[in-house]
């Protein structure tokens, strides 16, 4: 049974590479390997290989860019899982896709259910529903996996701009209004092999059934506790270098930082229905951060 991964070298992609190794072949590809503009390309791969499974974890997630790059940010994560829809349909295999809280409009005040109104407020999330959309109109066997706040070693993430800014400044202004929940890579990945060894990749699935969950760590925090915690943990190991400490990090509103995208300001996801039908429970991001920081503080020290 050959596993199809798309965008490898990306955060979630790249420990998917890990989790998904004890469950048979993986052909892992990237941009370069696999160039998902190109439509016709990417339909001629996946005949090719005629995996059993279809994990995408390629996405555009350039949240303000998408504002003014509208026709690649759809291009990316609409009519691909469309196209990945199509020909897993064709062999009866099984897409696993991954999308995100922004479908959401934010203004709940408790934690979103998957069945609750989309409404996305930005061109983000508006293609990233489009593509939830486009896979569900084809009828195949899917999984669709909504997350937020993800965050890992491997590539850029907030946690790593506030290590960055905490080197450069001597103080930091933060949002506190917004709420979510900050999600490890690794988390999702390692979700992610169990839902495919319960379901049997996919053999447990009927043609057309199409599965909408939410993927979260426990825990939501504002993203002014989530940078102070960071700050803390950060400077109890050596190798960072922080000019400022956790006093030093101010909490605004998000008001007083306009970006040309609207957050927002509910992003927590209630994964009860997750943890019900693959009998697990979501662990707290917090000693998921731990070991990132420990990593990266061993590779500033040359360990």
């Amino acid at each position: 049974m050959t596993i199809l991964l798309l965008g490898k070298n990306g955060q979630v992609g790249w420990q998917l590479q890990r989790s998904l190794a004890p469950h048979g072949p993986v052909v892992a590809l990237d941009r370069s390997e696999c160039d998902l503009s190109d439509l016709t390309a990417l339909q001629d791969t996946v005949r090719r290989l005629k995996p059993r499974v279809i994990v995408n974890a390629a996405a555009y997630t350039a949240v303000d860019k998408a504002e003014s790059e509208a026709a690649l940010a759809y291009r990316i994560n609409a009519e691909v899982p469309g196209v990945l829809a199509q020909e897993a349909a064709a062999v009866d295999a099984l897409l696993v896709h991954y999308s995100t809280d922004y479908v959401f409009d934010g203004e709940k005040a408790s934690p979103y259910i998957e069945s609750d109104p989309t409404a996305p407020q930005g061109v983000y999330g508006a293609s990233k529903l489009a593509g939830e959309a486009a896979i569900q109109a084809v009828g195949g066997k899917s999984l669709i996996l909504r997350t937020s706040w993800v965050f890992g070693a491997r590539g850029q993430n907030f946690v790593k701009t506030m290590l960055r800014l905490a080197r450069e400044r001597s103080e930091l202004k933060v949002v506190d209004d917004q709420l979510g929940s900050p999600t490890p890579a690794a988390l999702i990945a390692t979700v992610t092999g169990l839902m495919l060894s319960q379901l049997a990749y996919g053999q447990r699935l009927v043609a057309g059934e199409n599965r909408i969950y939410h993927l979260a760590a426990a825990r939501p925090v504002s993203w002014h506790a989530f940078a102070q915690t960071i700050i803390a943990r950060a400077a109890a190991l050596p190798g960072f270098a922080l000019r400022l400490g956790v006093d030093d990090i101010q909490p605004i509103p998000s008001s007083a930082y306009p970006t040309p995208a609207r957050r927002p300001a509910n992003s927590r996801l209630d994964c009860r229905q997750l943890e019900n039908d693959f009998n697990l429970q979501l662990p707290d991001w917090q000693p998921y951060l731990e070991r990132m920081l420990q990593l990266l503080s061993s590779k500033q020290n040359g360990y």
